[in-house]
This record gives structure tokens, sequence and C-alpha cells, in this order.
């Protein structure tokens, strides 16, 4: 048998994890950034089922100097919160993002990011609070789908 294959069984209880690119933006000269949705699987055990959890992901992207190429600089994975957060997550892979969305990545979620690109060189204290800014804008997003 060929050993580039995989067949697995599928049950009720299975979860396919997956990426799925939903918008890239260049916010200001020099930056752009992609938005990706993510369904990742929780495996089941004796007392639960599979379960999915799906998280929203903002990666933030700085063009070389005197280049057109980008390196990334930023990566921010957001997972729901509660069972509502999870479903509008899903939504937005299912229906792309919304205008309200769009307009939050792009006026607070991109600058809450771009001041954490230092994080490491900053008193903790201060590093905590610009992370809590970027979870504050990132639940947001979320809670504007549909």
């Amino acid at each position: 048998m060929p050993e580039n294959i995989s067949v697995v069984p599928v049950t009720a209880v299975s979860c396919q994890p997956f990426q799925l690119e939903v918008m890239v933006f260049s916010p200001e000269a020099g930056f752009k950034f992609q938005v990706t949705v993510e369904r990742s699987c929780l495996k089941p055990t004796d007392t639960e089922p599979a379960r999915e959890v799906w998280k929203l992901v903002f990666d933030l992207f700085r063009q070389k100097p005197n280049s057109s190429d980008f390196d990334q600089i930023v990566h921010v994975s957001y997972t729901g919160t509660n069972d509502l957060q999870q479903k509008k997550i899903a939504s937005t892979a299912a229906n792309g993002v919304n205008q309200q969305q769009s307009k939050q990545l792009i006026t607070r979620v991109h600058p809450a990011i771009k001041d954490v690109t230092n994080i490491s060189t900053l008193p903790p204290a201060e590093a905590e609070k610009r992370k809590g800014k970027v979870k504050n804008e990132m639940s947001k997003t979320v809670d504007l789908a549909f």
C-alpha cells in the first residue's frame, strides 16, 4: 500500500482542524496584516466528546527596507472565551469578515498589535497592559460577527 495516503474512519464525534485566510489588508505604508480563522480539535476523553476550538488569528508584517518582501513581526491567536464567541468565530469562517469587523481590525486591532512589536523590551506591567489591550480589541472584533 502507498505510504503517502492516510485513511481514518470518521465518526459523529470527529473534528477536522483547518485554517482559513479571511482577510489581507495594508493598513499603512510598510505594513500589512493577515487574518485567519482556525479550528483546532480537542480529542475526546472518557467523559467528554471531541470538541472544536475556534481562534481568530492576526499576523502583522513589516516591509523589508528597499524591498517588496515582508517579515512577520507579531502573531496573535485569540481563542473565543465562551460558547457565543466560539460560534461567532465559526460564523466569520463561514461568512467572512463583515464591514464592522473590518473597520475594527484596521482602526483598533492593528494599532494595538503594532504597539506590542517591542514587547520584550517593555517593563512587565506595561507589557501586560498592552497585551490586555490587544485581547480586548480582538474580543470586540469577534463580538461584531453576525
